[in-house]
């Protein structure tokens, strides 16, 4: 059976998942390395990754024995655009604001 697809933005809703994530923003790391830098247990970060890797936000590769985990490009490319398209019309509306009001 088929692991469902996560939504990203539900799998960043845990602060843990997001300090993995930043962490990883700065280069690959093993899930010793990324245990070693936090406060929660090795196998408390595999199941972090376990589920950021389902939401498509980090990849792994082996080596050796170890995987090595970095941040997915396309899942972060896809919630870049999301975020832009967002934002990007709530800050052309807000300029449109600013621009037609005069001040007093």
């Amino acid at each position: 059976m088929a692991i469902p697809e996560r939504d990203p933005f539900s799998a960043l809703g845990d602060a843990n998942r997001r300090i993995i994530l930043a962490d990883l923003a700065r280069g690959e790391s093993s899930v010793q390395e990324l245990a070693d830098r936090m406060s929660i247990s090795r196998p408390a970060v595999s199941r972090h990754l376990r589920l950021l890797k389902e939401a498509g936000l980090v990849s792994d590769r082996a080596e050796g024995v170890r995987r090595i985990y970095r941040v997915d490009e396309t899942g972060a490319a896809e919630m870049r655009r999301f975020m832009e398209d967002v934002w990007g019309e709530a800050v052309a509306r807000f300029r449109l604001v600013v621009e037609n009001t005069t001040p007093e």
